[in-house]
């Protein structure tokens, strides 16, 4: 793509005006037009545009950039942003770019990358205001003037000369003190604070507790890493739970709406494959009462509505579950009483729409016995929906594993295997009833 292409030609006049609206357009592109797009642009203007890009789409452009052009987007990203785009990379890639990362923003990036995925450490900026204990306050006021044309910092640090954090300074305190004062004469002392490698989650429940602005990370002797930002939290809350929606059933977390088709495709295919295979399992469950089909035709028309009712009140009890593991309502003391609840729950919901569609078969058929054997299918099916659709996140997070990665497709095997096989056994059981 020449850089005097209309696209290019239009992409950089609106890249400086609204550089995420650039962000989704390339998004739409194949990932060889993106990176010529990129081509074009001044290096802080697609650094710009990078930060809004999908982290695993801008590795995979970056991945495909020149070497001059990977540099110059690099170096301008933060490097909070930076390690969200080098982690989707592959081990080599990593690699090579963090070796031709400067010597000051090297170590900054190596550090972030050893925290984990969900925590503190990962998502903290390293962009804080912090003073010596023994600096004027009216040092202090001067240099945070100084930063009036920048996003001006809500909390300042005070640390020691080993850069161990002694206090917080609060911005009214500051201007009110006199302006000959050191800062740590009016420093908080009790300072809130947390290791980086704190789950975002326990980090989000603390902040919103206290109703803090932020927190300062601290390492194991206590010196000052960087800083967490409630609004950062709150940017990643919303992202995630965009993504809890499309991994429940089988998608990426990447993936949006004009992503590539290529892309898409990648990201989908895989797990329909599974979906695919739990199907025939399910399918082979049904095979096992070939014959009783065979003889009781009518049975066919029944087996959707019990696998339906079922894949409902499991998705219901797993909503319901997986929320209570991110407010943090369900820990491993209560796990099983929602388990046993959700499984009571079903029992009765069942029961009560089992009567109801053993009411409407024995009309429809004119059979009492088809009545009876689907409604005790529905009970079966909807109690065990109720106690996986709670179960199943709350194993999958004590394993390690994200509790939205597929529950959704987890569950519905497991309510079309259960509802199919208990309709079908108690066909079995009153055979002679229903021919």
């Amino acid at each position: 793509m020449s850089s005097r292409s209309p696209l290019a030609a239009l992409v950089r006049k609106h890249v400086e005006r609204d550089p995420a609206a650039v962000a989704r357009d390339l998004e739409t592109m194949e990932e060889a037009d993106a990176v010529a797009v990129l081509k074009t642009l001044p290096p802080t203007s697609a650094a710009h545009v990078i930060q809004h890009i999908q982290s695993s789409y801008a590795a995979a452009l970056i991945s495909s950039a020149s070497p001059e052009l990977l540099d110059a987007i690099v170096h301008r990203l933060r490097p909070e942003q930076a390690v969200s785009i080098l982690k989707t990379l592959a081990e080599e890639p990593r690699r090579q770019l963090l070796e031709r990362l400067s010597p000051e923003l090297r170590p900054k990036l190596q550090e972030l990358l050893t925290y984990p995925e969900d925590s503190a450490g990962r998502i903290m900026t390293t962009d804080f205001l912090a003073f010596r204990a023994d600096v004027k306050v009216k040092d202090a006021i001067g240099r945070i003037r100084s930063l009036a044309g920048r996003n001006p910092p809500t909390y300042a640090y005070v640390v020691d000369g080993e850069q161990r954090l002694l206090g917080v300074l609060n911005m009214r305190d500051l201007l009110v003190a006199p302006s000959d004062a050191t800062v740590d004469s009016i420093m908080q002392r009790d300072v809130f604070a947390v290791d980086g490698f704190l789950a975002r989650s326990e980090l989000a429940y603390e902040l919103s507790r206290r109703h803090f602005f932020a927190a300062p990370v601290l390492d194991a002797e206590r010196r000052l890493l960087g800083v967490v930002r409630s609004d950062q939290l709150l940017r990643d809350a919303q992202h995630e739970a965009t993504e809890d929606l499309q991994k429940m059933v089988g998608l990426g977390g990447d993936e949006r709406p004009f992503s590539p088709v290529a892309f898409s495709v990648r990201a989908r295919l895989p797990w329909l494959q599974i979906n695919l295979a739990t199907a025939f399992l399910a399918a082979s469950v049904v095979g096992l009462f070939e014959d009783l089909i065979a003889q009781i035709t009518v049975l066919a028309v029944f087996l959707p509505v019990v696998a339906g009712q079922g894949g409902n009140a499991g998705a219901q009890s797993l909503a319901v579950a997986i929320r209570g593991l991110v407010m943090r309502e369900i820990t491993p003391q209560n796990a099983k009483r929602l388990v046993l609840k959700e499984a009571w729950l079903g029992a009765l919901n069942g029961v009560i729409t089992g009567l109801v569609t053993a009411a409407v078969a024995w009309i429809w058929k004119g059979n009492a016995y088809l009545g009876l054997v689907i409604g005790l299918a529905m009970v079966v099916n909807l109690v065990a929906a109720g106690a996986c659709g709670a179960a199943i996140p709350i194993v999958m997070k004590a394993v390690g594993r994200d509790p939205a990665r597929s529950s959704n497709i987890i569950l519905t095997t497991v309510t079309d295997c259960v509802g199919f096989f208990a309709f079908l056994g108690f066909a079995l059981i009153f055979r002679q009833y229903l021919l």
